[in-house]
């Protein structure tokens, strides 16, 4: 059977079959937007990036204790590109999948996925609860607060920058900026303070 490569309203609807909760399709939404910014800013394939990270949590409502593993039956039965399998599979590596992130695809997904909850807590604790107002600084104050956002593993977003070989601090500036580029989408426009008395 011949694999297809699918489009990004195919991968929003599969999303949307298996999961019904906001917060988890925003969560979505928001690494598809850092991942599109990515590719873009390496020159790779922003809608295959995009996408990738759209259905990464593919199975996380329905079958938590399945993570990954559910995932890759579900792409497979809808005849997904085993390269794109692969990518949701390995952002799980060394909690719920065995699969290594080896691509540069892989090993950003892998780092980002845990840091845009850090970036959306960050967020929204902001009085403009808008993700236009912060600053990596704000972030990376967060980040060392280990009480905030403690559902946020840091260490897997160490080990990602380490794989990718960039610094916490430049993967905290990318990561905000594609957030940004969907901040509506993911219900952290707000009210930024750069707009505060405008009609």
């Amino acid at each position: 059977m011949n694999s297809q490569t699918p489009t990004r309203e195919e991968a929003l609807a599969l999303l949307r079959e298996y999961n019904k909760s906001e917060s988890l399709i925003k969560h979505a939404l928001a690494v598809e937007g850092v991942m599109r910014y990515f590719a873009r800013k390496r020159g790779e394939d922003e809608d295959k990036w995009g996408i990738i990270g759209l259905v990464h949590d593919l199975d996380y409502e329905k079958f938590p204790q399945q993570h990954c593993l559910r995932s890759k039956e579900i792409l497979e039965s809808r005849h997904w590109p085993e390269e794109y399998i692969r990518a949701v599979v390995s952002h799980g590596w060394g909690i719920c999948s065995h699969v290594e992130p080896v691509t540069e695809l892989e090993k950003i997904l892998y780092a980002i996925d845990e840091l845009t909850g850090l970036v959306a807590a960050t967020a929204l604790i902001r009085p403009s609860k808008s993700i236009l107002d912060v600053k990596p600084k704000s972030v990376k104050k967060k980040w060392k607060d280990k009480r905030f956002a403690a559902g946020v593993d840091r260490s897997i977003i160490e080990k990602g920058a380490q794989m990718l070989g960039v610094e916490i601090s430049e993967l905290i500036r990318d990561t905000l900026s594609g957030m940004t580029e969907v901040a509506e989408e993911i219900g952290l426009k707000g009210t930024p303070q750069t707009d505060a008395g405008k009609p």
